[in-house]
């Protein structure tokens, strides 16, 4: 694929799922390609083999730009895919040095939230928490969409408490049990309990834990101000 697709490529890496052998039948393949300057970065899906494959284009020259870029999201999807992905081609050394400088800004963490941050993501998920448990589990959609956000927003407080990466989709529940193993658990059987059950309580539970863990809910005394 890398070599009739982009004969000019410099490096190319193999990431997500299947790099890490948790591949399924219909995975999709995540794979780095290493550009040179002359070249455009960008992102492309196309099917490979009868498999859809997401192919992350960069450009030597851009490398450090979109690496800080993707730190800034606190997600680093494509730093994880050169971080921890396998090599498929490497004819100068171009790509070991970016996968070098991955590992670095991994190793490094996400950026820190500011305060504002904090306390906004502790007002939205004491919000979420609040009206999870008002809510009758008659409601079974109203129930289980909150229970979504209200587990979005504790595993994004969670791993931020930690310094960690986090996810979404399937990547949401990896990242929160590498965070922090006890909790996430906690975290993610609440939810579990809430789809099965109807049952909130032990979502809740776990959602004030990591609530306690970064200064308590946020109700009244919020305040967020745009400006002008």
């Amino acid at each position: 694929m890398v070599s009739t697709r982009f004969p000019h490529a410099l490096g190319a890496v193999l990431g997500g799922s299947a790099a890490e052998g948790r591949a399924t039948a219909t995975s999709d393949l995540d794979v780095g390609i290493l550009l040179p300057d002359s070249d455009t970065s960008g992102r492309e899906v196309i099917r490979h083999e009868g498999r859809l494959a997401e192919l992350f284009l960069n450009t030597l020259a851009d490398v450090p730009e979109f690496f800080a870029w993707d730190r800034a999201r606190r997600r680093g999807t494509v730093l994880f895919v050169y971080g921890q992905g396998l090599p498929l081609t490497d004819p100068h050394g171009h790509l070991f040095r970016t996968c070098e400088q991955a590992r670095a800004v991994l190793a490094s963490g996400p950026p820190p939230l500011t305060p504002a941050e904090w306390e906004r993501a502790r007002y939205g998920l004491t919000s979420y928490m609040d009206d999870l448990v008002d809510t009758p589990a008659a409601n079974r959609h109203e129930q289980l969409s909150l229970a979504d956000f209200t587990l979005r927003e504790a595993a994004h407080l969670l791993t931020a408490h930690h310094n960690a990466w986090t996810g979404i989709g399937k990547w949401l529940p990896r990242r929160l049990l590498h965070a922090d193993p006890a909790l996430g658990k906690a975290l993610l059987n609440g939810h579990q309990a809430v789809a099965e059950l109807a049952d909130p309580v032990p979502l809740v539970a776990a959602a004030e834990h990591v609530l306690d863990l970064v200064g308590g809910p946020l109700r009244d005394g919020y305040a967020h101000h745009w400006r002008a």
